[in-house]
């Protein structure tokens, strides 16, 4: 129902002595003649109101009947408009550009007029009757030579209006749009920008009541919802804009946080976009997530503490990331030719602005899928919630090198039930075999899999079992296969199997007790100190086979991680499954580059060309994705999901001695090293 139409009117009879009607659209009214305010003149407070009463009566949108304002009523106004336009058309554009005026210029205050001169300055609440005048001369607007004054329309300050003009102004915007195709994206554009205003300052308008922030959204969203139902082809237009006008990543962290809370409003009546909107969201925080691990390997130990320390400091809090007290230094510009300027201060404010964007964003995410998932983990809907979930990590995650935390989301989602489990490993699976898929897809695919297994509170017995299996079984197959040209260790030609390996042997420093078959009646399952020295039983074709793999020709132990290397010989002689230090001694004297072979001479052996070269290019990078989580926020959705690493009293006897000062809690929460030295770390010592 058009709810401009007039009703039916009677015009009252002006007074004798009243003002001559004048056309506001004329060059001398508005900007043509200087207010008390512009020429810096306080104007006196006592000053007497006009001596000329003027009957005001108001446009009442419920009845959609049109009444007089003071002694211009909506058809002299509508005559006005469409004279201006056309008057544009012929080339006189006074009128046209006092129209214009009006919408520009729309947030300036009322001031009333200077005593014993006529009202000329047209009253905030009037501003609605020149959009029905312009709504109901859309033939004329819509034509190109009316293009400025269409964009200053749609840029003018309509959130912090009043509901009447809000309505007038959805109208008009859905007029505008059908009469005229071509300005749906400008109107889309300029509501999508609106997603990212955060300062109240932003769509105040001076003589209107103060609005709030939810008030503001319910109108922008109430309207963009209208026009989406009236044009179902502006979805598609939508969902690129959505894109395209995401905030840049130096942008603070109130602008990220309002863009993507509006974001996730927008699927609410936009169903069909929202897989659209929340890989919007979760591709900006991998990038980010990959961009934190470049500044952090970029800084020292020393600022990366200092990142650390300015988070604890200053903890941040989900319902205040848009609070208007929040500080917004991190949107101001610093110049690096300034006296004062610090540039280690600046590169310490900059990575932790980005981590508190990249922690704000994630627990959005997992506030949003929480109760997808968690009301129901078993049950169909949560499983086609998790679908998702598992959708974008296969497209967004799985390929970015090295993600750091947006990979949790997953983890702690597919825990919550043994179908989603089996969701996720299944997945990782059936990429990890499947050598249609790249290699270094499928080595990646391999590392989450054992890292889920490790890490994963969760995951049960029997699938630890059933993972550590599977692994054994596809280093026999590749043996079978390749065992035959293996001239020795060599990380180039056989990354897969060693992937396989270094998986098991993360798998076994993580969940061995899960791998026992059976232990003495003396063992207590709750104290891990009871097994050393123990005669446990394992799984016997298991044990005999990842044995021959160690001592084999592959010799992955000289090619896996070091680090990963020595615990797992440490915990495997003391719980009497491998014994393997002779083999670590003898390849102290080896060579990895010996065995590097040349294909241009048939595969034969061949030296590097150098005695003393950094052979650490020829091992396997110790990258498990799901090592300690460490957002300050959002971490408190992993409570409970995660197995941390503890060593086992007593199993590391002759190093405790020597090392009684270091902390051999390797995920301690309380470290002050923004990346703490775990399996993921090249650099690492002594840690898992």
């Amino acid at each position: 129902m058009r709810p401009f139409t007039p009703a039916k009117r009677t015009l009252g009879r002006p007074t004798p002595n009243s003002t001559p009607v004048k056309s506001i659209l004329k060059p001398v009214s508005v900007l043509g003649r200087r207010t008390a305010e512009d020429a810096g003149i306080d104007e006196p407070s006592d000053a007497p109101s006009s001596p000329t009463k003027r009957r005001k009566v108001f446009f009442d949108e419920s009845q959609t009947q049109f009444y007089e304002i003071g002694n211009r009523n909506m058809d002299e106004i509508k005559r006005e408009v469409r004279e201006a336009l056309e008057e544009h058309r012929r080339g006189n554009d006074g009128p046209y550009d006092t129209l214009k005026d009006l919408f520009a210029n729309d947030t300036r205050r009322y001031l009333p007029p200077v005593v014993g001169e006529e009202e000329d300055t047209l009253k905030p609440q009037e501003l609605k009757n020149y959009v029905i005048a312009l709504t109901s001369c859309m033939p004329l607007l819509k034509s190109k030579e009316c293009n400025g004054l269409v964009k200053t329309i749609i840029k003018c300050s309509w959130l912090g209006r009043d509901n009447e003009f809000i309505k007038v102004y959805t109208y008009f915007l859905a007029s505008l749009i059908s009469a005229q195709g071509s300005y749906l994206l400008p109107v889309l554009s300029m509501m999508v920008e609106a997603f990212m205003t955060v300062r109240p300052s932003a769509w105040a308008v001076p003589d209107f009541p103060e609005i709030g922030r939810d008030t503001v959204r319910d109108r922008l969203h109430k309207t963009l919802r209208h026009l989406l139902q009236i044009f179902p082809a502006a979805t598609s237009v939508l969902g690129h804009l959505l894109g395209a006008k995401f905030p840049f990543p130096n942008d603070s962290l109130k602008v990220h946080m309002s863009y993507v809370r509006n974001l996730l409003r927008v699927k609410d009546y936009a169903p069909e976009l929202r897989e659209e909107v929340l890989d919007l969201i979760l591709n900006r925080v991998v990038k980010m997530d990959s961009q934190m691990m470049v500044d952090l390997e970029d800084l020292d130990d020393d600022l990366t503490a200092a990142v650390m320390y300015t988070l604890r400091d200053k903890p941040a809090d989900p319902s205040q990331w848009e609070d208007d007290n929040l500080d917004d230094s991190d949107t101001e510009s610093v110049d690096s030719d300034d006296s004062d300027y610090d540039e280690e201060a600046a590169r310490i404010k900059s990575v932790k602005d980005n981590v508190e964007k990249m922690d704000a964003m994630l627990d959005t995410l997992f506030t949003y899928h929480t109760p997808l998932i968690e009301r129901d983990p078993g049950s169909d809907e949560a499983y086609a919630a998790f679908t998702t979930i598992l959708r974008e990590f296969d497209t967004l995650v799985l390929p970015t090198y090295k993600s750091r935390h947006t990979q949790f989301l997953i983890f702690h989602f597919a825990q919550m039930h043994d179908r989603l489990s089996d969701g996720f490993c299944g997945q990782l699976m059936s990429i990890a075999f499947d050598k249609t898929f790249p290699a270094v897809l499928r080595q990646s695919c391999i590392a989450y899999l054992a890292s889920f297994v490790a890490r994963g509170a969760h995951v049960d017995r029997k699938t630890v079992q059933a993972i550590f299996d599977l692994l054994i079984e596809h280093m026999n197959n590749y043996r079978d296969h390749w065992e035959a040209s293996c001239k020795g260790p060599d990380l180039k030609r056989f990354t897969t199997f060693y992937c396989l390996v270094q998986a098991a042997m993360y798998i076994f420093c993580f969940r061995w007790q899960d791998l026992v078959m059976l232990t003495p009646d003396y063992v207590d399952p709750e104290d891990p100190t009871s097994y050393i020295g123990a005669d446990l039983g394992w799984p016997a074709t298991n044990r005999r086979d990842f044995m021959s793999h160690i001592f084999g020709k592959f010799n992955p132990l000289k090619v896996c991680a070091p680090v990963i290397v020595e615990e797992f010989a440490k915990i495997s002689h003391k719980l009497n499954f491998i014994y393997v230090y002779p083999l670590i001694e003898t390849n102290k004297r080896l060579r990895l580059t010996q065995f590097m072979t040349s294909y241009a001479t048939g595969g034969a052996l061949r030296d590097a060309g150098y005695e003393n070269g950094d052979e650490s290019l020829h091992v396997l990078d110790p990258y498990f994705p799901f090592d300690p989580y460490q957002l300050p926020v959002s971490k408190r959705w992993l409570e409970g999901d995660y197995v941390h690493w503890r060593a086992v009293p007593g199993l590391n006897a002759e190093e405790e001695d020597e090392d009684s000062d270091e902390v051999d809690d390797m995920d301690d929460e309380e470290s002050v090293d923004l990346e703490e030295n775990t399996a993921t770390d090249s650099e690492g010592d002594d840690d898992l």
